[in-house]
C-alpha cells in the first residue's frame, strides 16, 4: 500500500488525523475550503507537536519532519493521487455525499474512501459513488493524538480488502480498531454514548439529580473517565443533539429521542465549553 493520504476537512478531527498520520510517516495533503481554516488546522498541529516535544514524548527533529510531510490546499483535485482519503467534514449527509461524488471522479481506481462520520450510515455516503465497495467508515475519536480508538464501519457493499487496508492504515498510525459489521446509524460507540447522554439529560431535566452527581455516579460507579453530561459539554450539546437526531431518524427508537431541554440549550447557544455554558458553567 502506498503512503499518500488526503484528509478532507482541517477542523479538530481532520487536523488530528493529519497530525498522527504524518508522524507515522504518511505524506499528507490537508484540504479545506478556506486558507483561514487551513492555517488554524496547521497551527493546532504545530502546537500539539510542540507539547509532545516539551514532554519528551517526541523528538524535535521528528516533529519537524512530520510537519514537513503535511501540505495544505483548498483544491479537492489535490486528492487525486492519494492511496487513502479520509473525509472529516460537518455531519451532514448532503455535504458528505457531494464530497464523495467529486472524489469518485478524481481518485485512483484502488483508492480507499473513508468517512470519519460518527453517526451517518456509510451505505448512504457510499451511494453517491460508483465504487461503494471502496467506501468505509473510519471513525476516530477526539483528540485524535490522545485517543487510541478507531471504529471501522462496513457499509452494505464495503469489500473485505477495503476494510483490511483501512485497518492496516489505522493500526499503522497507532490506533486500536473495533469493527462494526452492520451499518446501523450511530454504529457502536455513538449509539452507546448517545443513549447514555439522553438518559442523563432526562434525569437532569426532571430534577432527579444534579449534573455533577449524575456524572460522579458514572465516573465512580462505572469507571468512566468522564461523565455523560461533562462529555456532552466537551463535545458540544449541538453535536450530541445532531447525532441523536440522526440515529432517531434512522431507527425510530425512543431511547434516542432527546429531551426538550437539550433543544432549548442549543436554541439559547448554551452548547458547552465552546460557548462557556452547557450543563456546566465554563
Amino acid at each position: 500500500m502506498g503512503r499518500k493520504l488526503a484528509v478532507i476537512g482541517a477542523g479538530l478531527m481532520g487536523s488530528g488525523i493529519a497530525q498522527v498520520s504524518a508522524q507515522a510517516g504518511w505524506d499528507v495533503v490537508l484540504r479545506d475550503v478556506t486558507d483561514a481554516a487551513l492555517t488554524r488546522g496547521v497551527d493546532g498541529i504545530k502546537a500539539s507537536y510542540d507539547k509532545f516535544v516539551a514532554k519528551g514524548k517526541l523528538d524535535a527533529d521528528d516533529a519537524g519532519a512530520a510537519l514537513a510531510r503535511i501540505r495544505t490546499t483548498t483544491d479537492l483535485d489535490e486528492a487525486a493521487d492519494a492511496d487513502i482519503v479520509v473525509e472529516a467534514v460537518f455531519e451532514r449527509l448532503d455535504v458528505k455525499q457531494d464530497i464523495f461524488r467529486t472524489l469518485d471522479g478524481l481518485v485512483k481506481d484502488d483508492a480507499v474512501l473513508a468517512s470519519n462520520t460518527s453517526a451517518i450510515p456509510i451505505t448512504k455516503i457510499a451511494a453517491a459513488t460508483q465504487r461503494p465497495e471502496r467506501v468505509v467508515g473510519a471513525h476516530f475519536f477526539s483528540p485524535v493524538p490522545m485517543m487510541q480508538l478507531c471504529e471501522l464501519v462496513r457499509g452494505l457493499k464495503t469489500s473485505d480488502e477495503t476494510l483490511a487496508r483501512t485497518r492496516e492504515f489505522a493500526e499503522g498510525i497507532g490506533k486500536t480498531c473495533v469493527v462494526v459489521n452492520r451499518d446501523v446509524a450511530g454504529f457502536v460507540t455513538t449509539r452507546l454514548i448517545t443513549a447514555l447522554v439522553v438518559e442523563a439529560a432526562k434525569l437532569y431535566e426532571s430534577g432527579v439529580a444534579t449534573a455533577e452527581d449524575i456524572d460522579t455516579a458514572c465516573r465512580l460507579g462505572f469507571g468512566h473517565a468522564m461523565g455523560p453530561l461533562a462529555t456532552t459539554d466537551l463535545t458540544g450539546v449541538d453535536i450530541l443533539l445532531h447525532a441523536a437526531e440522526n440515529i432517531y431518524t434512522e431507527s425510530r427508537d425512543e431511547k434516542f429521542a432527546v429531551p426538550e431541554l437539550m433543544r432549548r440549550m442549543v436554541d439559547a447557544g448554551d452548547i458547552g465549553r465552546k460557548s462557556g455554558r452547557g450543563f456546566y458553567q465554563h
